[in-house]
């Protein structure tokens, strides 16, 4: 029963997503116009779901893939790096076609959004080329903003279904201190020529201990604004080494931030806000490992979440369905960890002892 609840709750959550992005689009014609058409797509797409889960199989609505572990940067405390999925080059990783054909899986699912990640995914312009083909869903590209030149520029203009989001620490002491001297300028310089070419873009917020009053104030929200910026994403950092613990935010960080946002998202209607892991409480419990979203990283194995990167299944020889349907996701489905009460942060990341002991279950016996 639970499920079914869930697939309705997500269904609406998506139908709600796109009247408010279309909202926060007001001004922007071509988006508007997409966003316009997006809404019966994604309608569709949760009639595929629904169909699915009347047959017992369980559809999230969102897929993170992390299409490249290469980056141009070098970021302080980078989470991915800590754990060596991070190379130097695009060798060995997933090829296009293959992605093109998970797209595709995709859609057949009822899947109305991809977050495209890495590394830096703009490195894989093939993979970003073969996502704007598929109109019937909507990618959001995290993105560091230092690569968005007139090739890209011209791809965004032509594909509304292509989002960009740019990372941002901050004030530019804070993104400097982080990302490397110079970064703040270049990504603000992109802000503007995104904002003057009249592409929808947003921006992601790593939240720390240390930048979670400056990131939540009014100055920094206007200034968001004032550049365009349609989208803010304020992602909960994870610590990499025990070095870094101090900079994660607590159950105190949580409740501010959780506080802060009620003000923010009734002040300011031109921005749209999200918050990860804190706006899953909202649902019930955590929404990895299928129940609202699965990663699938660069050498395409399939994981719970980009911060539980467990796997015992693999798109390149399975396909999505059978990634969905996975020994490790059914395992922590049947748990019932995923639907635990969630009292902030990330659930699998804390339990990341109790996720691996799931891919050799026979081991502890």
């Amino acid at each position: 029963m639970e499920a079914f609840a869930l697939a309705e709750y997500m269904s609406k959550s998506v139908e709600r997503l796109i009247k408010e992005a279309l909202g926060s689009a007001f001004g922007n014609p071509s988006q508007a116009a997409f966003f316009m058409r997006f809404a019966g797509r994604c309608k569709k797409a949760s009639r595929i779901r629904m169909k699915h889960e009347r047959h017992g199989r369980h559809i999230p609505p969102f897929l993170i893939a992390s299409v490249t572990s290469v980056c141009n940067l070098y970021c302080k405390g980078c989470y991915a790096r800590a754990n060596n999925s991070r190379k130097e080059s695009n060798s060995g990783l997933l090829p296009a076609e293959r992605w093109k054909s998970v797209f595709r899986e995709a859609e057949k699912l009822g899947i109305s959004f991809i977050l495209l990640a890495g590394g830096e995914p703009l490195l894989r312009k093939d993979v970003i080329e073969a996502a704007a083909e598929h109109k019937n869903i909507c990618f959001p590209i995290f993105t560091n903003g230092t690569m968005i030149d007139g090739d890209f520029l011209r791809l965004l203009e032509k594909h509304r279904n292509l989002i960009p989001v740019i990372s941002i620490e901050g004030t530019r002491e804070q993104t400097d201190e982080r990302r490397g001297k110079g970064v703040y300028q270049t990504i603000i310089k992109s802000m503007e020529t995104l904002n003057d070419h009249r592409v929808f873009f947003g921006a992601s917020v790593t939240l720390t201990t240390k930048n979670i009053a400056s990131v939540t104030d009014d100055e920094f929200i206007n200034g968001l604004i004032k550049s365009g910026c349609r989208l803010l994403f304020y992602v909960e950092y994870v610590p990499v080494t025990e070095a870094t613990g101090d900079l994660a935010p607590s159950n105190r960080e949580r409740r501010i931030l959780e506080e802060r946002l009620v003000s923010l998202r009734s002040r300011f209607n031109k921005l749209l806000f999200f918050s990860f892991p804190g706006d899953e409480k909202s649902t019930g419990g955590c929404l990895a490992a299928g129940r609202g979203f699965l990663h699938i990283n660069s050498n395409g194995s399939a994981e719970p979440c980009p911060f539980s990167p467990f796997s015992d299944t693999d798109i390149k020889t399975n396909g999505l369905l059978e990634a969905l349907e996975s020994p490790l996701f059914s395992r922590l489905a049947a748990s019932g960890m995923l639907s635990e009460e969630h009292t902030g942060g990330c659930v699998l990341f804390d339990k990341q002892r109790e996720v691996s002991a799931f891919l050799n279950p026979g081991a502890s016996d």
